[in-house]
């Protein structure tokens, strides 16, 4: 800001801060004190909506590096060469937790990152996790209400959760990784990323790609306990966002390494999970992570409001040589994003400076709304026009995609191998028996407050589907703590 003297919004100087006008002393404040009311006023609309989901969040900017070739798989021009670096801001959160929550509990992490590339912006919208609950996005406001408060008790109830997940076998895998050790990060800076899901590149020949992003912390992984977690939340709710920024502050710059694992496209078709299954990982085995890049933070924002919690994301925000998949949980997070922020923010939320691009302009034919900045000028606001307008490409930013059959409410293909079990039991054998202790120990910790005895032997029992042991060892777990 600059110096000078206190003024009202509309720049004349303010005579006195501290008192109100009144009609003579110990009289009543008169309607004409406007900076008063102005003040009043803009206190009362200070807040806007907080996220539906991911209410909770810290954010930073830093930069991009491509550390490999990637040519041969997609055109996008910030990816066309070794070396070159691009601005991005990250964001992460919790998903479930209002904006008053505390940083250190169990619950996934998003973890969007803005690209601001000389094309357009590009938005990666993950979380700290390969997988997630559910495969179909017309399942997703009945899970987050199973993760909000209850509309009678106004709390998170267990019988609502575990109910829910019970009865949704696909989401076996997810809470598996959600009660292991990785479920409560000791950091923003100590945890991985990911894309989750499958996504589109398509290289100047026009040869397409499956392609997930993977984002490996350069600090290692560090996890609390949930007996850690409790008495850090409760000591310090904002320890997360306090640990990124001062890190930044001390010229400690988290870095994660980028890699992708590519899948031609022809593969997908035959692959023995549905490749597009959001609860499904594509192991490692199959599909090498390839590294592409490196990830740097190392730059503060200046107002947590206007550039973390205004930020806008959306998986819709593409770039020349990148695309969506037929994922049927991306292809809604395609529409609700965008039509979150544009309610949450405002139709021209854009306009932002930490949403805007950075490196191009965006020209559109829209204009007006709330807070339209005028940008455009008198400029002609249609297409086609005769005065020098904007045009189309004619070129789509990604392949297309052959589609048969008829319309309805369609399963998605049934893969040689797909199961709702297979993956959440393989990483169960994974775990050392240490990690299988505190699994179990969490998951009966959270089950024993269900009411019901029904909604606790049905998710017993997917936990039972996905490995023996592992569905034995809860029920003795959870026996012991009911009674």
């Amino acid at each position: 800001m600059t110096q000078g003297p206190l003024t009202t919004e509309a720049g004349a100087p303010v005579a006195d801060n501290q008192n109100s006008e009144t009609a003579g002393v110990g009289g009543p404040v008169l309607v004409q004190d406007q900076l008063l009311l102005e003040k009043l006023a803009h206190f009362n609309r200070e807040r806007i909506p907080e996220r539906v989901v991911h209410a909770r969040g810290a954010g930073a900017y830093g930069t991009f590096t491509v550390t490999a070739d990637v040519t041969p798989y997609t055109r996008a021009a910030f990816l066309s060469e070794v070396g070159k670096q691009t601005e991005v801001f990250l964001r992460f959160s919790t998903v479930a937790g209002n904006l008053g929550a505390a940083d250190a509990v169990r619950d996934p992490r998003g973890f969007s990152l803005k690209f601001y590339t000389e094309e357009g912006n590009y938005d990666l919208v993950g979380n700290n996790t390969p997988v997630f609950f559910i495969k179909d996005a017309i399942k997703f406001p009945d899970f987050i209400h199973t993760q909000k408060r209850d509309p009678y008790t106004g709390s998170q109830e267990a019988d609502n959760v575990w109910d829910f997940w019970s009865l949704s076998p696909e989401s076996t895998h997810q809470v598996t990784w959600l009660f292991g050790d990785r479920g409560i990060p000791a950091s923003y800076r100590h945890m991985d990323g990911f894309g989750s899901h499958t996504f589109q590149w398509n290289n100047e020949a026009g040869e397409v790609f499956w392609v997930k992003y993977h984002f490996k912390t350069d600090q290692g992984i560090k996890n609390l306990t949930a007996e850690e977690a409790e008495l850090l939340a409760g000591k310090d709710p904002d320890s997360h966002q306090r640990d990124l920024r001062q890190a930044i502050e001390r010229g400690e710059f988290p870095s994660w390494t980028v890699g992708v694992q590519i899948m031609p496209a022809a593969d997908a078709a035959t692959y023995r999970f549905n490749p597009f299954d959001l609860t499904k990982v594509w192991p490692h085995a199959d599909y090498p992570v390839v590294e592409i890049g490196r990830l740097e933070l190392n730059r503060n924002p200046q107002n947590v409001f206007a550039e973390v919690e205004q930020s806008i994301f959306s998986p819709a925000h593409f770039v020349p040589g990148i695309g969506p998949s037929p994922d049927k949980m991306l292809q809604g997070r395609l529409f609700a994003y965008g039509d979150a922020h544009r309610y949450r923010v405002g139709i021209n939320a854009d306009h932002l400076p930490v949403n805007r691009p950075h490196a191009t302009e965006a020209r559109t034919n829209s204009r007006d709304g709330h807070l339209y900045d005028g940008r455009h000028g008198g400029a002609k606001n249609y297409e086609p026009n005769s005065f020098g307008g904007p045009q189309q490409t004619g070129r789509p930013l990604w392949g297309p995609v052959s589609v048969s059959g008829v319309t309805g409410d369609h399963a998605v293909s049934v893969h040689a191998e797909d199961d709702d079990f297979v993956q959440a039991g393989n990483l169960y054998r994974l775990m050392t028996e240490d990690e299988k202790e505190r699994l179990v120990g969490n998951l009966a910790g959270a089950m024993a407050g269900v009411s019901r005895d029904d909604i606790v032997e049905r998710a017993i029992g997917n936990f039972r589907k996905a490995d023996e042991d592992f569905g034995k060892r809860l029920e003795v777990a959870v026996q012991a703590l009911r009674g």
